[in-house]
């Protein structure tokens, strides 16, 4: 499995050195995206990017107990939301050429 992790430093990063905009420009504008989706979200929108893929809320049906395995303890799980994406066409796509490694 690739362990490889990007931060959103490291987003930040490389569209500034692919591009001639300021980085606190650049930092403003990844920050506008990421508050927009979590709006769009939390109010029960949709967001679709064509090309990349569909952040959607998922309704998640609360269990009768649940149990915390670290205390044991049994608490009841409410019905609730969580975000969920679905990756589009050319993603996915991109994905496929990636090579496996065998364990």
């Amino acid at each position: 499995m690739i362990s490889k992790k990007i931060t959103k430093y490291d987003l930040v990063e490389s569209v500034y050195q692919n591009s001639k905009q300021e980085k606190k420009d650049i930092q403003q504008i990844v920050d506008c995206l990421f508050d927009e989706l979590k709006k769009s979200l939390s109010r029960g929108f949709t967001m679709e990017i064509r090309g990349f893929g569909t952040f959607e809320p998922r309704f998640r049906k609360g269990r009768a107990s649940a149990r915390n395995p670290k205390t044991g303890d049994v608490a009841e799980s409410r019905p609730h939301y969580v975000a969920a994406f679905r990756a589009g066409k050319e993603l996915k796509n991109a994905l496929l050429n990636l090579p496996v490694e065998e364990k």
